[in-house]
């Protein structure tokens, strides 16, 4: 069994802004694989995807981003689902809108989601895709800017890293993650 995490923060007032691409790409994966994600279970909405005989979980937690990790460790916990078979979907200031970064470990960098999951799993070691938001003009706060929207001009490259994100999860499906990365971190 694989699990894909977007995270982002439930509710319109949230809609299409920087935090949650996350929650776009799954978006986006729902469409492309017919996997309604509405059952609400794990402090979350989920579905499940069969490919063969294995089951890949699309999970949006509703807990808000801070607290990420509870539905994250729910979901693993009762599936007992190792982290290697985790693949987390975020937001990162450190890359230009447009841009994905696949890893396999590494630290929250910042992000209170990622911190929240890496506390909760006890853990670094497990796949993430890193899309790209930018970040803020110098003294606009980053929450501020998190949770706003992305101007015209960008929303076209951010649009089409989601699809590359969803299209490294499909790739994911049938092949080892470090393979997936090499091919869409090229």
């Amino acid at each position: 069994m694989k699990v894909v995490v977007g995270l982002g923060n439930p509710g319109r007032k949230y809609e299409r802004t920087r935090h949650n691409v996350g929650f776009e790409t799954i978006d986006l994966l729902e469409k492309k694989w017919n996997t309604p994600v509405k059952e609400e279970k794990f402090k979350g909405v989920y579905g499940v995807e069969r490919n063969g005989t294995e089951k890949i979980v699309l999970l949006k937690p509703m807990t808000y981003m801070n607290l990420s990790g509870e539905s994250v460790s729910a979901l693993m916990n009762y599936y007992n689902v190792e982290p290697e078979d985790l693949l987390v979907i975020y937001d990162d200031l450190d890359l230009e809108p447009g841009r994905i970064r696949l890893r396999q470990k590494g630290s929250a960098g910042g992000h209170n989601g990622m911190k929240s999951i890496i506390k909760h799993l006890g853990t670094e070691h497990f796949n993430r895709i890193r899309i790209g938001v930018g970040r803020p003009e110098p003294g606009k706060p980053v929450p501020d800017y998190v949770l706003g929207t992305f101007p015209p001009d960008e929303r076209p490259d951010v649009d089409e890293a989601e699809v590359r994100a969803a299209e490294a999860v499909d790739a994911w499906k049938d092949k080892p993650f470090l393979q997936v990365m090499n091919e869409f971190n090229g």
